[in-house]
C-alpha cells in the first residue's frame, strides 16, 4: 500500500512539473515519438489486433508486455487506456531490457525494443518501426 501512495505521489508531481510521461530511462521526447506513432496522436485507443493479438491505448500494450512490465493498475486494458499507467509500463519494461542483450538507452534501442520485443534492438523487423518513430521528429539521440 505504502508503494501504491507514493507511485500515486510520484505520478502526479510528474504530470504538475511539466513531465507528460512518467519518468525513467526512456526521455520524454522519445515516449512523445512512440505515444504519437503507436495510437495517431498520442490517444487512449480502444483494443485492436496487430500482428495477432491485441494491442490497447496510448502505447498499443499487449497482454504479455503487460505482464512483463509488473502488471501495474487495474488490469491491462484499463493501465493501456491511462497515460500515467501506459507510460510507467514502458519505463518499466525499459528498465528490465535497457543495457542488456546489445539493446542502449538511446531512443532508437527503446523504439525497436518496445516493438520487437526483449532483443528488439537488434531485430531487422523493427527497422520499419525505428523508421516511423523518425518521422515522429525523433532522433537516435532524442
Amino acid at each position: 500500500m505504502e508503494i501504491l501512495v507514493a507511485l500515486t505521489l510520484f505520478v502526479s508531481l510528474a504530470m504538475t512539473s511539466g513531465e507528460v510521461f512518467q519518468s525513467g530511462v526512456v526521455s520524454q521526447t522519445c515516449m512523445q515519438c512512440m505515444c504519437d506513432q503507436e495510437s495517431r496522436g498520442c490517444n487512449p485507443l480502444d483494443c485492436q489486433m496487430d500482428g495477432g493479438s491485441l494491442s490497447c491505448g496510448y502505447f498499443q500494450i499487449k497482454r504479455h508486455y503487460y505482464t512483463d512490465c509488473g502488471s501495474p493498475g487495474s488490469g491491462w486494458e484499463s493501465c493501456a487506456k491511462d497515460l500515467a499507467c501506459a507510460s510507467g509500463c514502458v519505463q518499466t519494461y525499459m528498465g528490465k531490457y535497457v543495457n542488456k542483450k546489445g539493446c542502449s538507452s538511446n531512443c532508437e534501442s527503446v523504439a525497436r525494443l518496445h516493438n520487437g520485443g526483449p532483443r528488439g534492438c537488434q531485430k531487422p523487423s523493427t527497422d520499419r518501426y525505428w523508421a516511423a518513430i523518425v518521422g515522429q521528429g525523433c532522433s537516435a539521440n532524442s
